[in-house]
């Protein structure tokens, strides 16, 4: 179906392209991602001690790694310059609240590295815990927070 329907990505005859946003200025960025893994009681007091071992440290890395990746995982994506990642899990008796917060000073946003980095780190709590919860669930990723300027 032609016509881009006010999508970016999508030129006026219906193809896919990346945005040029070489005329856009450098403005710092910053977006905010959060989701959860929710799992059992028992999982969620053995995240550290886990037989693949600490699945809050791994998943943390595995966040970060992903951010710095995205360009290379979502097709249309701009590699960024990423200034900050920080990747923060929260446990508590039912599953694990992960916050992801990527900054840069670029011509597009970093959304797209937040919600890499908050997806990435849930599938690793989840890998890692499987062997021992095969009822985790991964709920409620979105975006909190995007901001410029």
């Amino acid at each position: 179906m032609p016509g881009n329907q006010g999508l970016s990505h999508v030129d006026d005859e219906g193809s896919v392209h990346m945005v040029d946003v070489g005329d856009k200025p450098h403005e710092r960025r910053r977006a905010v991602a959060a989701g959860r893994v929710s799992m059992s009681p028992e999982t969620a007091a053995a995240l550290r001690s886990l037989p693949k071992g600490d699945a809050l440290a791994t998943a943390q890395l595995a966040g970060i790694m992903a951010a710095k990746r995205t360009s290379e995982l979502i097709p249309l994506c701009h590699p960024l310059p990423l200034t900050s990642i920080a990747v923060d899990l929260d446990v508590d008796a039912n599953g694990v609240e992960i916050v992801a917060t990527v900054e840069t000073t670029a011509q597009t946003g970093v959304e797209m590295e937040a919600l890499t980095a908050v997806s990435v780190a849930l599938l690793t709590v989840y890998d890692m815990a499987k062997a021992v919860d095969q009822d985790m669930s991964i709920d409620a990723v979105k975006l909190l927070e995007k901001t410029k300027g």
